[in-house]
């Protein structure tokens, strides 16, 4: 019986693993789950899966939730936290033996540290995490001798493609690119499509935020810089192919011309599932990919001049030190921004550029100095889109 805790439970990526796990309840009990502020949905999980300890980010949201489950005899036991600090304590909490790490963004970076130092096996669904801090979480990683386990389908299919060979024999990795509801259009056909065209995502089910940055492609920029923490390659070894039917999750090439890809369903169900139960492959995770349905499969280059944020990435990773921090903080922010209504689609590149234009980029190890850059990065998006209103 493993022992699961889950950190944002309440979001996509936490919901099909609960769906997972509530089918295999003989193999794992969830004994920790975390929240932003969506109770009602943590109330429903607490009910059906009996954990030992939950948090919510949100205090005023923890303290509605703390008195429900004073008066709910079948949640009476379940101990109740609140803030950053509660999840960082569901995290390391002590009768977990793996934490998936599912909280969108940058507040996913501390609590996942927390699971790291205290010898969790990490499930890590948050890119952000080593776009922000690669080379701290993965030292960290090392010095507490856990395992890491990519949750993303991309790095799943990476993993699992490299699993049993040498990586002195692979020449490069490709990550694929659904290319989200926008692939092939211009410039300037995406200077008015809304917020609810962006979300019209053509092959994944996904939370907001993931569905613009596929949008915009941001989402795959941050996966390639992911890929170099997670997999020790250089960005010139980390191509991108754009691929519809998002069926080839990703594909290594070796130096011998060959290469090997991972095909499925696109469903998270799926490299969640391996994460959960790796090295055993659960039947039934999700359903079969049969080909002969499919019969296409298409793979396009990525158009740089429509989509720069993903040249962006690229920049940011060859740079590194605290750059790849300060255009994620920038990209977060822009991202709700065009979601709320309040900045153009083709706003979202322009203002990560200048942000990256901005920032006077320091290598540093020192996690509150990579949380510096990230409040300024934010700041400075608040300045530039307050003086573009004037």
């Amino acid at each position: 019986m493993k022992h699961v805790s889950i950190l944002g439970s309440t979001g996509s990526i936490g919901k099909s693993a609960l769906s997972f796990i509530g089918k295999h309840r003989d193999r794992f009990r969830v004994v920790g789950l975390t929240a932003n502020r969506s109770i009602e949905t943590l109330k429903q999980q607490i009910l059906e899966f009996r954990p030992e300890v939950v948090a919510v980010a949100q205090h005023d949201a923890a303290q509605t939730l703390s008195r429900w489950a004073a008066r709910t005899p079948d949640a009476a036991s379940v101990q109740v936290l609140s803030g950053e600090g509660g999840c960082c304590d569901v995290a390391a909490y002590s009768n977990a033996e793996f934490v998936l790490s599912a909280i969108v963004g940058s507040s996913g970076l501390r609590p996942t540290l927390a699971a790291i130092r205290a010898g969790k096996h990490i499930g890590l669904a948050n890119k952000e995490t080593l776009v922000m801090a690669g080379d701290i979480v993965m030292a960290e990683v090392k010095r507490h001798n856990v395992n890491l386990f990519p949750v993303d389908s991309e790095h799943s299919a990476i993993f699992q493609c490299l699993e049993g060979y040498n990586v002195k024999d692979v020449r490069r990795l490709l990550l694929t690119a659904s290319g989200g509801p926008f692939f092939g259009k211009t410039t300037l056909e995406l200077e008015d499509v809304s917020a609810e065209d962006a979300l019209k995502h053509p092959s994944w089910s996904m939370g907001s935020k993931i569905t613009v940055d596929s949008a915009t492609l941001m989402n795959k920029g941050l996966e390639v810089i992911e890929a170099h923490h997670l997999f020790g390659f250089d960005h010139d070894r980390i191509d991108v192919l754009v691929h519809p039917q998002s069926i080839v999750h990703s594909m290594v090439e070796f130096n011998d011309g060959a290469l090997l890809a991972q095909l499925s369903l696109p469903d998270m169900r799926g490299p969640i599932a391996y994460a959960l139960s790796y090295p055993e492959r659960m039947p039934g995770a999700i359903n079969r990919c049969r080909l002969e349905e499919i019969r296409s499969l298409t793979f396009h280059p990525p158009c740089l001049e429509t989509f720069p944020c993903l040249s962006y990435a690229y920049s940011a990773l060859r740079e590194g030190g605290t750059m790849p921090a300060a255009m994620n903080a920038a990209n977060e922010e822009v991202v709700a921004l065009f979601l709320a209504g309040a900045i153009r689609f083709n706003q979202i590149p322009a203002i990560i550029n200048e942000v990256m234009s901005k920032h006077k980029n320091v290598r540093c190890d020192d996690l509150e100095a990579i949380f510096e850059v990230d409040r300024w990065a934010r700041s400075t998006v608040a300045d530039i889109t307050r003086e573009a209103r004037k």
